[in-house]
């Protein structure tokens, strides 16, 4: 049966050593009763790799409904036979969004371990690599670390892209044409929101993590995973500055936006203003009946245009005396 079929995309005998056996579909399917040290790679999406879990995985009820959910929010949680644990990253794949973020979920019972996906993750052919060079991890605990370690470190490009794009917005609202940057900034805006919608409690999962009283987890590793919170913690505020930095251009630009419409609306006023009595004597005096004065008078255009100048000017000092210009 082919990986596409059932599903299984790695599962290896780890030897406590940094290195490890790879294990094919028929030899897990005594997972069950299985002792040592044991990773299994699972798509939770193919039907047989179902089957699986509900036929030959030996695992209760609970976790294998959270290692098959279509959809999870990051946590921690004890159950009876071990702990699930589920995590998200930012979406790496080829012509994905990032902030389209990808799952793992992980139960172990401190020997054995499955973690189960949907989407593709690209930490996986790094610490299979790894594992193949022997230089993987040693224990379970190791290997949560190494896992989690890969999973949050690949935030880092994502997350400095925003502050990035967040800067240069900060330059070009003062120089590009504003109207154009509102797209912009409601993307990060958007991009910002929907990471950190995972990454919050993801922080929550990670800190429950390392203070549960799990027996398998020695203090070094509860000393690592405080380390990867903090630095998952540090991506949360620096989503959170950058939202709130894109917030701030924002209100400049509208602001500026406001302000240029304020001046051409300015503009257009005084030019309305001006010409409006001067559009009224020409209307008044162009209107096609009898009695016009000074139809008949050879000077009467070159007089009414020099009234028209002195109207003109005596409009402008009215405007500079009220300072309205």
């Amino acid at each position: 049966m082919s990986g596409e079929t059932h599903g299984l995309i790695c599962a290896y005998r780890l030897d406590g050593k940094g290195s490890g056996a790879s294990l094919d579909w028929e030899a897990i399917q005594a997972f069950s009763d299985m002792d040592g040290f044991v990773w299994v790679h699972l798509d939770y999406k193919a039907a047989a790799a179902q089957e699986w879990f509900n036929s030959n995985s030996g695992l209760d009820e609970i976790s294998v409904a959270a290692l098959l959910a279509e959809e999870t929010r990051p946590r921690c949680t004890i159950v009876p036979d071990g702990l699930l644990l589920s995590l998200r990253g930012v979406n790496m794949n080829p012509g994905a969004d990032p902030e389209d973020m990808v799952a793992i979920r992980l139960w172990t019972d401190g020997q054995r371990i499955i973690t189960t996906r949907r989407r593709r993750l690209l930490f996986i052919p790094d610490l299979k690599t790894a594992i193949d060079a022997g230089q993987g991890p040693c224990s379970v605990s190791e290997f949560i670390v190494d896992l989690s370690a890969r999973l949050i470190e690949r935030m880092a490009d994502v997350i400095d892209d925003i502050d990035d794009a967040v800067d240069a917005l900060e330059d070009k609202v003062l120089t590009a044409e504003s109207h154009l940057l509102r797209t912009e900034i409601a993307e990060i805006r958007r991009e910002a929101i929907g990471l950190r919608r995972y990454l919050a409690p993801q922080r929550e999962a990670m800190t429950r993590l390392y203070s549960e009283r799990i027996d398998w987890l020695d203090e070094l590793s509860r000393v690592q995973l405080r380390e990867i919170g903090d630095r998952n913690t540090r991506y949360i505020e620096d989503l959170d500055s950058a939202r709130e930095r894109a917030a701030v251009t924002q209100e400049e630009l509208m602001g500026r936006l406001s302000e240029q419409m304020n001046n051409r609306m300015y503009v257009l006023s005084i030019v309305a203003a001006l010409f409006l009595p001067l559009g009224f004597l020409t209307g008044l005096l162009g209107i096609n009946v009898g009695g016009i004065p000074g139809t008949d008078y050879q000077s009467a255009f070159l007089i009414f245009v020099v009234l028209l100048v002195v109207v003109l000017a005596l409009q402008l000092w009215i405007l500079k005396w009220k300072k309205w210009m």
